[in-house]
């Protein structure tokens, strides 16, 4: 497989606002491993396997299991998932999926319930920023270890 382009090296300015928008979220407050079950999710959803493989990789090493890794694509359907994860991942998903219909009010009202309304906003900031890299790892054509020498 060959990379379409090197976005990091082609707009340089580009990949800096990324990082700047990445490193900006981060300091949001979101629990590191909460954050990273928001990537995993929205990457799934996204098809972007650079960025899951990133993310599947890191969250690894967090201490994740690989049975909560291996149902992040089914968390609805198995009790691995705390109430407040999964009202994170089905926020993850609305918003991944924000022309199907929007965001629920029941999603919202749920992620209320578990959430200050700064920790909301920096939970929308984590799955636009996840979103943002997954559409320009897949329009550039990335691929798991497309940068390792």
């Amino acid at each position: 497989m060959k990379m379409r382009m090197d976005h990091r090296t082609a707009n340089p300015a580009g990949f800096q606002a990324m990082l700047k928008l990445e490193d900006a979220t981060k300091k949001m407050g979101l629990d590191p491993l909460l954050y990273e079950l928001v990537k995993i999710r929205a990457s799934q959803i996204n098809g972007c396997s650079f960025c899951l493989d990133m993310h599947v990789t890191d969250t690894r090493k967090m201490g994740e299991t690989e049975q909560r890794l291996s149902l992040i694509v089914v968390w609805r359907e198995t009790p691995a998932f705390t109430p407040k994860e999964r009202a994170a991942l089905a926020l993850t998903e609305a918003v991944t999926r924000i022309s199907d219909g929007g965001v629920p009010q029941d999603v919202y009202d749920e992620v209320r319930g578990h959430f200050s309304e700064s920790e909301i906003v920096a939970l929308i900031m984590a799955v636009n920023a996840i979103n943002s890299w997954n559409r320009l790892a897949i329009t550039t054509g990335m691929f798991p270890g497309c940068y390792d020498n």
